[in-house]
C-alpha cells in the first residue's frame, strides 16, 4: 500500500514491521519499491542488547534470543538509499532527517532505520529541528551547451526518437513532451518501461509500449533517452551502429545495477521535466533552428507521422473484436471495453505481466498518473499497491473523499502472489473499493516465453503448458472465492458477500452483463473481484 500511494504522489510513506522476521516479510516488495524508485522509509526493530536488565527494555522473551542476527541491515542494504541504527534517542531526528533526504532525493526510494528496545525506550529532553534543513536534494538542468547540440540534433533527424521509460512519474513532464514533440515534427515516444504514463497515446508520435524491442529503435537515427532503465535488450534489438544516442536521466550510471551500458556519445544527471523545457525554449530562441522546422520537408514528415499513427490504431482497433468463435474472451477485446466503460477519471495499476503490452495497447492511456504499473520483478505489488493508489486518491479528494476509480488489472499468478488473504481484508476493514481484473489464462505463461527466447527450438517449444508444470489446471484456484473469504462479512441476497461484489467470467455474453455490475459496485465504494478467463491472443489478418 505504501508503494501505491507513493507512486502516485511522490509523497514519502512509512512502514513499520518487526526486527529480521517482519524485514524479511518485505521479500519482493522492497525490490519493487526500489526499482520503482517509490519514498518510502522503513522502520524495524532489533532484539534488545541487554540480558539483565541492565537498562529498561531488556530481554523478557524467549524470541529475543532466537530474532538476533549477526546483521540485520544486510537483509536488505541493497535495495535501499539508505540504512541506519539509531544508537541512542539523543539524535533520532537527525537520524530520520538524513534517512528522509534520501529518500526524497532523486533517484527517490526505500531507505531503512533501525533501533534496539533499549533505544527506544531511553529519555531524553526534548527537542527541535528546523523541518526546512532537511529537505531532498535538488537535480540540476542541462549545460548549455548540451541544450544547443541535443536541439540541432532532434532537429536535423531525420527519424528522431525519445525512448522513456519513467518520466511520466512527475505529471507535469509528459505536457513539456508534448510540447517538444509539436515543435519537432515527427519526432516519436516509444515507451520501454511502462512505468507510469508518460506519453499521451492521442498524439501521433505515441508508438506504445515495447518492452526493448521495436523497429523504430532499429530505423531512428538520432536516439533521446530519457529516464529509462531498459531502453533496448542487445539480443533481441538495438540501434543501428550510426545513431546518434543522448541519455538524460535522474540516474544515467544505474548505481544499483552492476551491469548496465548503453552506447551514448553524452549522459546527463538531470531533472527530465526541465532539460525538455530546456531543449523547447531554446528551439524557439534560435532563429536557425526556427527556419529549419518551419522548412517544407517538415510538413511531409506531419502527414508520414499521422498515416503511420492511424494505421497503428487501425491494426489495434482489429484485434479489439471478439474472439472469432464468438464465445471466448481475448485480453484486447476485454481491455478495450474497460478503457470504453470505465470512468474517465480511472486510475489504472498493472501487473499483467505477459498480457502488459496487450492491455497498454488497448487502455492507451491520456491523462498523467492514469496508468501506474510494478516499478519492479517482484510479483505480488498488485495486491497492497491499488489500494494504496485509492487511499490517496480519496485523501487528494478534499471535497467529496471519494477519490478516483481505480482499476487493478492482474495476471492470475501475481493475483495469488499478492497475499490476497491479507488485502481483501484489509480492503474491506478501511473501506478502501477498487476493481480488481483478474486475468485468468490458467496458469504462468513467462516461464515458456523466457525459455523460447533462448531455445526457440527447444523442446518447450512443443510441451503443453501441463507438461512444463506452468498450468493450474485441472482445478484453478477460485479468485473471487479467495477475495470473499478474506473480506468476511455477511452475504448479500444474490448469495455473494454484501461488500465485495465478485464474478468469474467465461464468455463474451457473461462480460457483457457483469461489468456494469463490476462497476456499479465500486461506484457504490465496494470492492469488486472479476475473474475473466482470457483465450490466448487473436493475431489479425
Amino acid at each position: 500500500m505504501a508503494d501505491g500511494y507513493a507512486r502516485l504522489t511522490s509523497r514519502p510513506q512509512c512502514v513499520i514491521v518487526h526486527v529480521d522476521v517482519g524485514t524479511l516479510g518485505l521479500g519482493a516488495a522492497i525490490h519493487n519499491c526500489s526499482t520503482g524508485r517509490a519514498p518510502v522509509l522503513i522502520f524495524a526493530g532489533l532484539s534488545p542488547y541487554t540480558l539483565n536488565g541492565e537498562l529498561r527494555g531488556s530481554r523478557t522473551e524467549y524470541i529475543h534470543w532466537v530474532q538476533d542476527v549477526p546483521d540485520q541491515k544486510a537483509i536488505v542494504a541493497q535495495y535501499c538509499r539508505y540504512v541506519g541504527e539509531i544508537k541512542t534517542g539523543r539524535n533520532v531526528k537527525e537520524m530520520v532527517g538524513r534517512a528522509y533526504q534520501f529518500m526524497m532525493s532523486d533517484p527517490k526510494g526505500p531507505v531503512y532505520l533501525l533501533g534496539a528496545r533499549e533505544v527506544m525506550e531511553e529519555e531524553i529532553e526534548p527537542y527541535e529541528l528546523r523541518v526546512e534543513h532537511w529537505g531532498a536534494v535538488g537535480l540540476g538542468a542541462l549545460p548549455q551547451d548540451a541544450v544547443e547540440s541535443i536541439t540541432r540534433m532532434l532537429v536535423e533527424a531525420e527519424e528522431p526518437l525519445v525512448v522513456t521509460g519513467y518520466c511520466g512519474r512527475n505529471h507535469a513532464t509528459p505536457r513539456e513532451l508534448v510540447t517538444l514533440a509539436n515543435a519537432i515534427t515527427g519526432l516519436r515516444v516509444l515507451d520501454t518501461g511502462g512505468s507510469d504514463m508518460s506519453f499521451p497515446a492521442s498524439h501521433p508520435g505515441w508508438l506504445g509500449l515495447r518492452y526493448g524491442n521495436d523497429e523504430s529503435i532499429r530505423t531512428a537515427d538520432v536516439i533521446l533517452v530519457l529516464d529509462c532503465d531498459v531502453p533496448w535488450v542487445n539480443t533481441q534489438c538495438h540501434p543501428k551502429p550510426s545513431a546518434r544516442i543522448i541519455h538524460i536521466d535522474v540516474d544515467p550510471l544505474k548505481s544499483m545495477m552492476p551491469v548496465f551500458y548503453i552506447a551514448a556519445e553524452a549522459r546527463y544527471r538531470a531533472d527530465s521535466c526541465t532539460a525538455i523545457r530546456q531543449l523547447y525554449e531554446h528551439l524557439r530562441s534560435s532563429d536557425s533552428l526556427m527556419e529549419e522546422i518551419y522548412a517544407p520537408h517538415f510538413s511531409s514528415r506531419w502527414e508520414t507521422l499521422q498515416k503511420a499513427y492511424h494505421q497503428r490504431l487501425s491494426s489495434l482497433r482489429a484485434l479489439a473484436v471478439p474472439h472469432p468463435d464468438g464465445i471466448s474472451i481475448t485480453t484486447s477485446h476485454l481491455t478495450s471495453l474497460l478503457r470504453s466503460q470505465l470512468p474517465k477519471d480511472t486510475i489504472f495499476a498493472l501487473e499483467a505481466v505477459t498480457n502488459t503490452v496487450l492491455v497498454a495497447d488497448q487502455l492507451r492511456p491520456e491523462r498523467p498518473g492514469s496508468w501506474i504499473n510494478c516499478g519492479g520483478g517482484g510479483l505480488g505489488w498488485s495486491g497492497g499497491a491499488p489500494l494504496g493508489i485509492k487511499l490517496a486518491s480519496m485523501c487528494e479528494d478534499a471535497k467529496e473523499g471519494k477519490g478516483n476509480f481505480v482499476c487493478a488489472i492482474v495476471g492470475d499468478g501475481t493475483f495469488l502472489f499478492g497475499v490476497p488473504g491479507s488485502v481483501f481484508w484489509i480492503a474491506r476493514r478501511y473501506g478502501i473499493g477498487v476493481l480488481t481484473v483478474v486475468l485468468n489464462n490458467d496458469g504462468w505463461r513467462a516461464p515458456l516465453r523466457s525459455a523460447l527466447l533462448v531455445h526457440p527450438s527447444g523442446l518447450s517449444s512443443t510441451a503443453t503448458p501441463s507438461e512444463l508444470n506452468i498450468s493450474f489446471g485441472p482445478t484453478c484456484p477460485d479468485y473471487g472465492g479467495i477475495a470473499r473469504a478474506a473480506a468476511g462479512g455477511s452475504e448479500g441476497p444474490d448469495g455473494r458477500d454484501s461488500w465485495l461484489w465478485t464474478a468469474k467470467v467465461r464468455t463474451v455474453d457473461d462480460l457483457t452483463t457483469m461489468l456494469p455490475l463490476a462497476i456499479q459496485a465500486v461506484d457504490e465504494g465496494r470492492g469488486a473481484v472479476l475473474d475473466v478467463l482470457v483465450a490466448p491472443p487473436v493475431v489479425a489478418s
